[in-house]
Order: C-alpha cells, then sequence, then structure tokens
C-alpha cells in the first residue's frame, strides 16, 4: 500500500515489492531471477541510448524510467536474499562519486572551496583511471585476504591485480575492444598515433585475405577478430566511439539501401528481380543525391 506522501522512488519501491509478492502478487514477477532479468536490463540501456540519438526527450524519459525499474527489480531480489537493498545501492554510488571526485569533493562530500586546483578534461580522465586501478587492487588484496582464511599460511604466492580486470565481458564487442586497448594503453601498450594503427589494420586486412584464400574458418574467424580489434584501436586513437560508428554506418546503409530500391521501382523494375549490376548503379546514383 502506497501513501500520498511517498516520493516517486519510494512507491516504485514498494510497487516493485508488491509485484514480487508470493501470495498476492504477479506470478511474471515471481518467477523472475538476476539472469532472466539481466537481459532486459541490457535491452533498456540501448533503447535510453536509442532515444538519446533521436533527441527525443519524451522518449528519453520513459526509457530512463524503464532502466530504472531494472535497477529497483535486481535490487529488490537482492533485499529478498538479505544481500543488500535499493538503498544499499544508492549509499555506494555516492561513496563511489565522492571518491572518484577528490578534486570536486572534500572526504566527507562536501564541496571543496572555491579557489581550489582545477583539474582538465585529460587529467581528470587519467585521475579517474588511477582511482579505479587502486580500487581493483584493494578488491582483490581482499579477495586473497578472505580467500587464505586461517591457517592457510602456506598458500602459493599469488600474482598482482589484474591490470585488464573489471572490463565487463556483457559489454558489446567493439564497446568492449576499445576499452580493453584503453586499458592496456594507460601502462604504455599503444602505438604512438592513428597513422601506426592504420598500417595495423593494413597488416591485419592483409593476414585475413591469407586465412581466406586457405579456406580454413577457425583460423579466418581469429584473423577477423584481430582485425576488427585492430578498428576499435583505431577509433580510439581518433577519438571516435567505435560503436557508435558502427551503429552509424549501419543506419547510413539501411537509408541507402531503401533509397536503391525506391529508385528501382521508379525505373519500373523490383529489388527481388533486379540483377546486381541495376543495384549498383541505383546505388551510386543514391550516394551521389546524398552528396549533393
Amino acid at each position: 500500500m502506497t501513501s500520498p506522501s511517498d516520493s516517486p522512488i519510494r512507491t516504485l519501491l514498494r510497487l516493485m515489492a508488491d509485484l514480487r509478492d508470493p501470495v498476492r502478487g504477479c506470478a511474471w514477477d515471481v518467477a523472475q531471477t538476476y539472469a532472466t532479468i539481466a537481459p532486459y536490463t541490457i535491452e533498456e540501456a540501448y533503447e535510453v541510448a536509442d532515444a538519446v540519438a533521436r533527441g527525443d526527450s519524451d522518449d528519453l524519459r520513459d526509457e530512463l524510467g524503464d532502466l530504472l525499474l531494472q535497477v529497483v527489480f535486481h535490487a529488490r531480489m537482492a533485499e529478498e536474499e538479505g544481500a543488500f537493498a535499493f538503498d544499499d545501492v544508492a549509499r555506494a554510488i555516492v561513496a563511489k562519486l565522492i571518491r572518484r571526485h577528490p578534486h570536486v569533493f572534500a572526504a566527507d562530500g562536501s564541496l571543496l572551496p572555491e579557489g581550489s586546483p582545477r583539474r582538465d578534461p585529460a587529467q581528470v580522465e587519467a585521475q579517474w583511471a588511477a582511482i579505479k586501478a587502486e580500487e581493483r587492487a584493494a578488491k582483490e588484496r581482499a579477495g586473497k585476504e578472505t580467500a587464505k582464511g586461517p591457517g592457510r599460511g602456506t598458500d602459493k604466492p599469488v600474482p598482482g591485480p589484474d591490470p585488464l580486470g573489471g572490463v565487463a565481458l556483457a559489454l558489446p564487442a567493439l564497446t568492449r575492444a576499445e576499452k580493453v586497448s584503453r586499458r592496456a594503453a594507460a601502462y604504455g601498450f599503444d602505438w604512438d598515433d592513428a597513422a601506426q594503427v592504420i598500417d595495423k589494420v593494413r597488416e591485419e586486412t592483409d593476414e585475413v585475405a591469407e586465412a581466406l584464400e586457405r579456406g580454413e574458418k577457425e583460423p579466418l574467424a581469429e584473423e577477423i577478430g584481430d582485425l576488427l580489434f585492430s578498428i576499435a584501436n583505431l577509433a580510439r586513437h581518433a577519438g571516435i566511439d567505435p560503436e557508435a560508428a558502427l551503429r552509424d554506418g549501419t543506419l547510413k546503409f539501411e537509408r541507402r539501401f531503401r533509397s536503391m530500391a525506391e529508385a528501382l521501382r521508379a525505373q519500373g523494375g523490383d529489388l527481388g528481380r533486379s540483377d546486381l549490376a541495376a543495384m549498383e548503379a541505383a546505388w551510386a546514383a543514391v550516394k551521389r543525391t546524398e552528396k549533393g
């Protein structure tokens, strides 16, 4: 039961608890688990990004609500297990934001006084990466201490913290490639400039061609993976989001393909019955029209 004086977030939390009520709730909501809800969480994040790309503020409001529901859903399941609750999630992100912005906040969360040294975006990014790296190292140290337990002093030495740890496997492949390569670059393992990455892309393209000529599927897949990873690195050096670039490239292809089909119909043809030469001619005409 909700109260008119409740804040919207408290109302949402109570509604979620009601939906998960094993007796009076919704059978579908009660049956869900972290694993079954996770795909919806990813989907809603993409729909937020889509609303942003379209510049649709009304849709963005609705999609942010859908994404917030996913957070509330996961938090409710965790609360039922006695693991944590929504407030713990909020407290954790507040603490993290304060910890990762020492150039803005004092340790108690208050704003630093006016006149405090400011940092430019590059300095802030470097500081953020350093703080995250220390957080990962501390987490790994804590994990090793827990794993050791009492009377385990004869354990073999454990290697240091994973320099590439913490990049989620569930990320889109191009985004993850960019993040992993950025992490490696922070340690100095990187090309000097984009021109050198272009050389690497050409090298990987040649290796793809060689694998294709040999006709071996597994080596070909590996070489195509290397090529895509190199392209993600090229995008990073150019300051381009590879996922967004590919999304925009796909949208451009869709737009041109539809225009090509319309052009063929205008000429009395049909996409399904036109030969490749006719399609290529119509495609070239569409490109010329777009470029003015």
